[in-house]
């Protein structure tokens, strides 16, 4: 964190706690959506996060609130009588902070939206796995945040980001941008193959939501590692942040999205394509860690297509990288020209070590569906 302390951030922040007992503000995380601010004060909790949302990616802000606050008040039911998985462990739910004077949980300041919610001490984020004790933590906290939601309705939830995660969706839009093969480069010739290649499996999720195998839950929309808090003390899953995705779609997409960003070593943004691969041991200590808690509510057509996820969601997340290099770079924050296009590369080296990999993923979820748990 480095110190932000300004005027302007100074009287947001006095919304919300009186200036004079500010102490501190300072940048928080690395993320690429919203400005996110750790404010440090005098008074009961010692600080909390303030954040501007970005209203070009949320432009319904009051609606990411409201859902923030449906998910709270949830989890805090949930959480009076704690299900038996908690027993001995720590569990937080980041919650939003009233203003001092307006009715609303919200400020609008200079066309600008600010929030603040609360902040959970004593606790980290990585961006790289560890190891596989650490992968099996990072699947049991996005096990414990579905089985908490699992019993929220959908209908409390609104649709804040439409098509988010649904693949055909953005197979569509790289359709309707995609230049004449003589307009690209070599690496960009290769990575439409790879897409024209796959095109026939991209709706394998949604086709099964629409026979009626899958169903839409309550789901974190952005379940990556680094938004899986990790108690410094005990390194044990607390909880889940970065809440501002939540919203009615398929656990896979939550699924798959953990398993990507956990699974290859050598992380999204390698420039050395021959150092991607995906690493079945973490993928089998996430999967063991998410099923101890989440089994009891999977049916076996969950089961069924979570080997499916694992391979559709970086091939997902690679089409956007690709598309939003043809379009311009206007949606992903780049670094460099060419920076979306290499990153799509890697989701698609990443997606072809999983289908070399995909019999024994089957086998794996068949063997983890076998073994003695309570909740399976």
């Amino acid at each position: 964190m480095r110190p932000f302390m300004t005027e302007a951030l100074e009287a947001i922040a006095d919304r919300f706690h009186p200036r004079e007992g500010i102490k501190a503000i300072r940048s928080l995380g690395s993320g690429n959506v919203n400005e996110t601010f750790l404010v440090t004060h005098e008074g009961q909790g010692g600080a909390f996060v303030m954040q501007r949302l970005n209203t070009n990616v949320f432009d319904r802000p009051d609606l990411v609130m409201q859902n923030l606050q449906a998910l709270g008040d949830h989890m805090e039911r949930r959480l009076a009588s704690p299900p038996p998985q908690l027993k001995g462990r720590r569990w937080e739910v980041p919650r939003v902070v009233p203003c001092r004077r307006e009715a609303s949980p919200w400020i609008e300041q200079n066309g600008e939206f600010w929030r603040s919610i609360t902040y959970i001490g004593a606790a980290t984020t990585s961006d790289v796995i560890r190891d596989s004790a650490h992968a099996q933590e990072v699947g049991y906290g996005l096990g414990m945040f579905h089985h908490l939601i699992s019993d929220l309705p959908t209908d409390q939830l609104a649709d804040t980001l439409e098509n988010f995660h649904v693949t055909p969706a953005y197979l569509q839009r790289f359709d309707g941008i995609a230049p004449a093969p003589d307009r690209l480069g070599p690496a960009e010739r290769d990575a439409c193959a790879f897409i024209e290649a796959r095109r026939q499996g991209i709706d394998v999720l949604e086709a099964a939501l629409t026979r009626g195998e899958l169903h839409h839950r309550p789901i974190h929309g952005d379940p990556k590692i680094n938004n899986v808090m990790i108690d410094e003390a005990s390194g044990q899953a607390i909880g889940l942040i970065d809440l501002d995705t939540v919203k009615p779609g398929l656990i896979h997409y939550d699924i798959g999205d953990c398993v990507r960003s956990c699974c290859n070593p050598a992380g999204e943004e390698t420039l050395c394509l021959d150092d991607v691969s995906f690493d079945m041991e973490l993928c089998e200590a996430i999967l063991t860690g998410y099923l101890s808690v989440a089994g009891g509510f999977l049916s076996d057509w969950d089961l069924h297509y979570l080997p499916h996820c694992i391979r559709l969601i970086p091939l997902e997340l690679g089409l956007r990288f690709l598309t939003d290099h043809l379009e311009g770079d206007v949606y992903f924050r780049c670094d460099r020209p060419g920076h979306n296009l290499q990153r799509a590369l890697v989701q698609f080296r990443l997606t072809e070590a999983v289908e070399q990999q995909f019999n024994a993923l089957e086998q794996l979820v068949a063997r983890l569906k076998q073994q003695p748990n309570p909740n399976l």
